[in-house]
């Protein structure tokens, strides 16, 4: 039993954010001064990997810390069971108050999935989880649902200055923290702080997410910085040449820079709105240096990167995300963890910082000795899974990709070629790691294995 209260974690999250658009990241454009502060302070892996590039698999992967091929939720529209063992079950099991403000993506029955309160206008079950639904009136429900996006090279087209639902969500989500706060900590009114009692609060963004809308002044700033990708090449494989918006045919070459400029001013925009969080707690009288500050996204964005926008790649700008731990109480910050980790290992390393029993079932692990600095017997490989056939595994500096059977494997290496431009597969060089990588891939999943 833990001698003393639990620390506090504050666990900050933004949507669609790539891995190398950060001040801490060495980007000389964008503007994150509170994201940089906590890099500078705590501990940065420059190479963590989200279970899945893609919204919901993700997020479900990072709640039970379990990869998509354990949780069964490996597409869009899927969720973890009702009653699933999450990181805020879990917490809460040992007296945290576990409070989630914005976005969580359950579309399912079970919209608290261990929380024990939750902040926003997120929470909505979708009609394919609705029991005895009548299936003929809920299919023309569903028919009746406008498309939730443009296409893609509309999704370019229409970018630029505006107040898009989901900036307007972000602000409601900030605004119910920040109220929260004060009431938690101070209760002005009725002086019932609940100063004794750990928390876990989670602030989610939906921003820097499409559509590629954003605040004016702050899109006055990017437009005529930003450099956008130039020159790209479509990559040889049918899964990785989707989605694409070809500069000069699909989309002017304005019209991208306008897009790339709003997702900069969006990224600084979900800056801000951490600072606002960080500094209401501050005011309140914490002090963030005994508080474990998480920050992430769920994935990356290609942003027009090989001529590719969105996620659903095995590209680095997709399937990358940032990832910094700040904890002094715990372990030293100022530092760069350049071993491969994945968004599942938070769980682990979430419940030994707290002194908490890590669950049974999980394939998280802990990543507390890299916090504090040891490599030793570390297993530097991580892995990412899209819908039931597409496998990536990254071990050191290779990045193993599998899409069935009848799709061509791919291989690339990140020490000789970063841009993620030339397949190494069929390399004679590399046979001998192409064999050690289809033997893991199988017994990840067996030959012939659906789910």
């Amino acid at each position: 039993m833990m001698i003393g209260k639990r620390p506090n974690i504050l666990f900050l999250m933004s949507d669609e954010h790539r891995a190398d658009t950060a001040g801490f990241a060495g980007n000389p454009v964008v503007r994150t001064p509170h994201l940089d502060w906590i890099a500078e302070t705590g501990v940065v892996f420059s190479n963590a990997y989200t279970p899945s590039p893609i919204c919901i698999p993700a997020r479900q992967s990072i709640m039970s810390g379990q990869l998509p091929e354990t949780t069964g939720c490996m597409s869009y529209g899927q969720d973890l069971a009702p009653g699933y063992m999450t990181f805020a079950r879990r917490f809460a099991q040992y007296g945290y108050a576990t409070v989630a403000c914005g976005k969580l993506h359950h579309m399912g029955v079970d919209q608290m999935q261990g929380w024990m309160q939750r902040i926003g206008n997120e929470m909505q079950v979708d009609l394919t989880f609705v029991e005895g639904r009548d299936e003929e009136e809920c299919g023309r429900a569903a028919r009746s649902i406008k498309e939730f996006k443009w296409d893609q090279p509309k999704e370019v087209k229409r970018a630029g200055i505006g107040r898009a639902p989901h900036t307007v969500m972000d602000a409601y989500t900030v605004l119910g923290a920040t109220n929260f706060i004060d009431e938690y900590f101070l209760s002005p009114y009725y002086d019932r702080e609940s100063l004794d009692r750990p928390l876990l609060l989670k602030v989610s963004l939906l921003q820097p997410h499409y559509p590629y809308i954003a605040d004016g002044d702050k899109f006055r700033y990017y437009l005529n910085r930003v450099k956008p990708f130039a020159d790209q090449e479509v990559f040889d494989h049918p899964s990785l040449s989707g989605l694409q918006v070809r500069p000069g045919v699909d989309a002017s070459e304005r019209e991208i820079r306008r897009a790339v400029a709003a997702y900069y001013a969006m990224i600084e925009k979900v800056d801000d709105h951490f600072g606002t969080v960080m500094q209401a707690l501050e005011t309140a009288g914490q002090n963030l240096d005994d508080w474990i500050i998480i920050y992430t996204s769920d994935h990356g964005e290609m942003l027009g990167e090989h001529d590719v926008w969105e996620k659903q790649k095995f590209f680095e700008g997709s399937v990358r995300v940032p990832f910094i731990i700040r904890f002094p109480k715990g372990f030293d910050g100022g530092r760069i963890v350049a071993e491969n980790v994945n968004l599942c290992d938070l769980f682990a390393t979430m419940c030994e910082l707290s002194d908490i029993p890590v669950p049974s079932g999980l394939d998280s692990r802990s990543m507390v000795p890299l916090l504090k600095g040891s490599q030793h017997a570390w297993d530097n490989r991580t892995i990412s899974q899209f819908g039931p056939h597409h496998i990536m595994i990254k071990q050191d500096n290779l990045k193993y990709q599998y899409y069935g059977p009848d799709m061509p494997e791919v291989l690339f290496d990140l020490s000789r070629n970063p841009e993620e431009t030339m397949n190494f597969s069929r390399d004679p060089d590399y046979m001998r790691e192409m064999e050690s990588f289809r033997k893991q891939r199988r017994e990840f999943r067996p030959e012939g294995a659906v789910s």
